[in-house]
């Protein structure tokens, strides 16, 4: 299983093909137009060069990035903040989603908000967030869907699903988990 680190450098290595243009242009081009948010950067390449959502969310983060080396400026990766200090060791769980999320299809998105992440596909079908040190909870949109043991109704914890599933290691993160995940994929 790749690590987050070998697919990303397979998505900059495969930007020539996808996309027409290699990570070094796409920057020549986007760190001119000023772009001061992700949102701006990403609307802009999917609408004016028809880039895939997935391609379009590295090139805007990669953009930024070289906007704040060049202007010094520190700019907070938010996925990091969520998963440093106390909740460092969350992370591989939230990979290992990842990891198996991205085999659902072409029109997954993954959004990276400031407390949580969200993964679309024509809406939110689920969100994954490190919500104690020793604990990250995934929410699932999975209106009608009875509970289990493990599948509980989300109650307090948000809003915008209707499940919760407490992961307390990578381990966590099985069959029954990947295909619950794919089930809300599958409805939205």
């Amino acid at each position: 299983m790749a690590t987050p680190e070998e697919m990303l450098q397979t998505m900059i290595s495969n930007l020539p093909e996808k996309t027409g243009k290699s990570l070094d242009e796409w920057l020549k081009l986007t760190t001119t137009k000023g772009f001061a948010k992700h949102g701006e950067c990403l609307k802009y390449l999917k609408s004016e060069h028809a880039v895939s959502h997935g391609f379009a969310n590295l090139i805007a983060s990669k953009t930024l990035e070289a906007k704040a080396q060049q202007t010094g400026a520190v700019e907070v990766d938010p996925l990091q903040a969520q998963y440093s200090g106390a909740k460092a060791g969350l992370k591989p769980i939230y990979d290992k989603i990842i990891t198996q999320v991205t085999n659902f299809g072409p029109d997954l998105e993954i959004s990276v908000k400031k407390t949580y992440v969200s993964l679309r596909r024509n809406k939110q079908f689920a969100l994954i967030q490190a919500s104690t040190k020793t604990r990250v909870d995934l929410g699932l949109q999975l209106p009608g869907t009875p509970v289990t043991d493990r599948l509980e109704l989300s109650g307090s914890f948000n809003s915008m699903v209707s499940h919760r599933v407490r992961l307390q290691s990578p381990e966590d993160v099985d069959c029954e988990l990947i295909d619950l995940l794919e089930i809300a994929y599958d409805r939205n």
